[in-house]
């Protein structure tokens, strides 16, 4: 099934739903970052999260960025998603790996550890709005959730995943269920929300079975006036980098350090941290950066 987001509303629009199938991009992301299992899973969770923050956005070029610094092996990540599809992201420690927790999955909470959650929201214009919490749990949902409730003052409830094998990612994506202000005291929906959601057994099984996203939105929401939006929006890992911008960030080093590069590694190379793309800059271009600052 293709990586794609749809939207949904319920109950005369008190509750917000989002969902996105994201197994292709993550497995790009395993690939190109060399992700250990549990890295994949936590890098995984985060695009997912970072592609249904992204999808309330209203402005054509706004962005999420989402980053974890924890205490753990896996030291942090990066996540940067946009209201356009678009995500990408990193970890600091790709290879690192841990024995399942008590519940027999993969450990993204141990790999993590405790720390804090960052995110910005940037709609293309002025300061961007920017946050931090305590990680509840380090298990992704649980700190987005968090989140959302103590910064953004919307009841919300994530369930994301990643199921990998040793063929790659599986299944991956999420859902994301927002109580909105006009039902924020109908406690009565409330409650019909938080249990529905909390029997679900996870977002990868449903997928692994053959479920799509708007049967999931059924069977959470089919008898509340579910209004499934007709909007499919395609998903995809996509990194702006090129060389011409490697090229703009060596210049920036000057003329000196420059030709020390020259003389001594007879050029210069440079990794993407959010792709892994990896640039070579020849003595020749190099020597080019220096004519050009010097006229």
């Amino acid at each position: 099934m293709a990586d794609q987001l749809i939207r949904a509303t319920a109950a005369e629009g008190g509750i917000r739903a989002v969902g996105a199938i994201a197994t292709r991009l993550t497995e790009e992301a395993r690939r190109r970052h060399k992700l250990s299992y549990v890295a994949t899973a936590a890098l995984g969770r985060t695009m997912s999260a970072g592609l249904l923050l992204a999808s309330s956005m209203k402005t054509q070029n706004s962005r999420v960025n989402i980053r974890i610094k924890g205490d753990g092996p896996l030291g942090g990540l990066m996540v940067d998603a946009g209201v356009d599809g678009t995500v990408r992201g990193y970890v600091e420690n790709p290879d690192v790996e841990l024995p399942p927790n008590a519940l027999g999955k993969l450990d993204v909470g141990g790999a993590i550890g405790e720390g804090y959650l960052y995110v910005v929201r940037d709609v293309g214009y002025g300061y961007p709005y920017s946050s931090t919490v305590e990680l509840v749990s380090g298990e992704i949902g649980d700190d987005i959730s968090h989140y959302l409730v103590t910064s953004e003052q919307t009841p919300s409830a994530l369930v994301l995943g990643v199921f990998v094998g040793a063929e790659g990612v599986q299944a991956s994506g999420g859902l994301m269920l927002q109580v909105m202000p006009k039902a924020a005291n109908d406690e009565e929906l409330i409650a019909k929300l938080e249990s529905r959601v909390a029997s679900l057994s996870g977002f990868t099984p449903l997928l692994r079975s053959g479920k799509t996203l708007e049967q999931m939105f059924e069977e959470l929401l089919g008898d509340m006036g579910l209004d499934i939006l007709p909007e499919v929006q395609m998903l995809r890992f996509h990194c702006g980098c090129s060389f011409d911008r490697v090229l703009g960030a060596l210049k920036m080093l000057g003329a000196e350090e420059l030709q020390d590069m020259i003389e001594k590694d007879r050029g210069a190379e440079a990794t993407c941290h959010f792709c892994n793309e990896v640039y070579q800059a020849s003595s020749d271009h190099l020597a080019e950066l220096i004519m050009d600052l010097g006229s």
